[in-house]
């Protein structure tokens, strides 16, 4: 293990700090009619949940004149209520000195091959040890950033991915050192950041403009009958789990992959894949809808043998394998092309696979082209 990953791994455990008590209370104003317990406080408490009161009640962290309380008590005007919640403590920016693997930099921007692992984003169950600690440290701060009290706005789990990531980068700008674009955490290979908080909204405006070039390379299971082919439709947040996301027919962003299938194995397939547009998990979802999922991908059906690819006891045996050794989705960014903001040059940059990938690829019997590794 190289180490980058033990050091990611090591500060992961560090991720879920001891939480704190908030002490809030309540004084019933004369004029209140009588309510229940548990509703009342939901009303008067800013973004207090109905499930997240029940739990302090039924805990008893909620007191009604110096008395427990069940929730469906009713209060009466002058009640003085006090209630205790678990929260954890507000996040914060810590620059951390954990390597990066740069493959460009200037005094403008940084190019970087993101091993798998590493968080893009700081956020409750990922404090620290992510790519914004790193590159705070790399450019130069040695000092922990508040981030304010987004604790008290914002419930992680009552929120998908993107509008989390969305709702903390709107209440501190100091969040984005330039981060531009995401990677998944398990997805490896390139990015781009900005250095210079000036150059941060034309290389945004670059992405949204879907001017710049990017291709992956994925190995995903069974044989992939087309050598050239394009996925259109429309993604959302799944209803069952928003954390994961789903092909829908009404609402959702449109998206679009195109790939070429480049190897076929024995029971996997060699794929590079260009991003028309950048869904989150666009790539993930795609080859899972056409019943190719990706090696390892633990959300979308590629973590076990898929039933519908058909395996002698020797390539099951090596397919197996491939699992253990694959923790996470076969999914690499190998391409990277963008105009620089400051120089006006067209940049272009390729990196090839970690080595689980082509590790993997090997036992599957894939070959892997010159072409595609830069």
């Amino acid at each position: 293990m190289n180490s980058q990953k033990q050091q990611i791994m090591e500060i992961e455990k560090e991720q879920y700090p001891d939480y704190i008590e908030k002490v809030i209370d309540l004084l019933v104003s004369k004029g209140q009619e009588p309510l229940r317990l548990d509703v009342y406080i939901t009303n008067a408490i800013a973004n207090a949940t109905r499930n997240k009161v029940q739990q302090a009640i039924d805990t008893e962290q909620v007191t009604v004149n110096g008395t427990m309380r069940k929730g469906s008590y009713k209060i009466k005007p002058g009640d003085t209520i006090r209630c205790i919640f678990m929260r954890p403590p507000p996040l914060e920016l810590l620059p951390e000195n954990i390597p990066l693997e740069i493959v460009f930099e200037d005094d403008y921007l940084l190019v970087i091959n993101k091993p798998s692992g590493l968080v893009v984003h700081p956020g409750f169950g990922n404090r620290y040890g992510t790519l914004v600690n790193a590159v705070l440290w790399h450019i130069g701060y040695r000092e922990a950033i508040p981030l304010s009290d987004i604790e008290e706005d914002t419930e992680e789990e009552d929120l998908p991915e993107d509008a989390f990531i969305q709702a903390i980068m709107a209440k501190d700008d100091a969040l984005r050192p330039g981060i531009v674009h995401r990677l998944d955490k398990d997805t490896s290979g390139l990015m781009v950041i900005s250095k210079k908080a000036e150059i941060t909204p034309e290389l945004s405006k670059q992405f949204a403009d879907r001017t710049v070039q990017r291709e992956y390379m994925a190995l995903a299971w069974g044989i992939v009958k087309e050598d050239h082919a394009i996925i259109e439709n429309n993604l959302a947040p799944s209803p069952r789990n928003r954390k994961v996301y789903a092909i829908t027919k009404q609402g959702g962003k449109y998206a679009k992959t195109e790939y070429w299938t480049r190897s076929r194995g024995r029971y996997a397939s060699l794929l590079q894949i260009k991003l028309h547009t950048g869904r989150t998990h666009q790539i993930r979802v795609h080859f899972s809808s056409i019943h190719h999922p990706l090696i390892g991908d633990m959300s979308y059906g590629g973590d076990t043998l898929p039933h519908q690819v058909k395996f002698g006891n020797e390539s099951k045996h090596s397919a197996m394998q491939c699992l253990d050794i694959m923790k996470h989705q076969a999914l690499h960014a190998r391409m990277l092309g963008f105009v620089h903001p400051i120089t006006g040059k067209e940049l272009l940059f390729i990196q090839g696979p970690p080595q689980d990938f082509i590790q993997i690829a090997h036992i599957a019997g894939l070959e892997i082209p010159n072409d595609i590794c830069g």
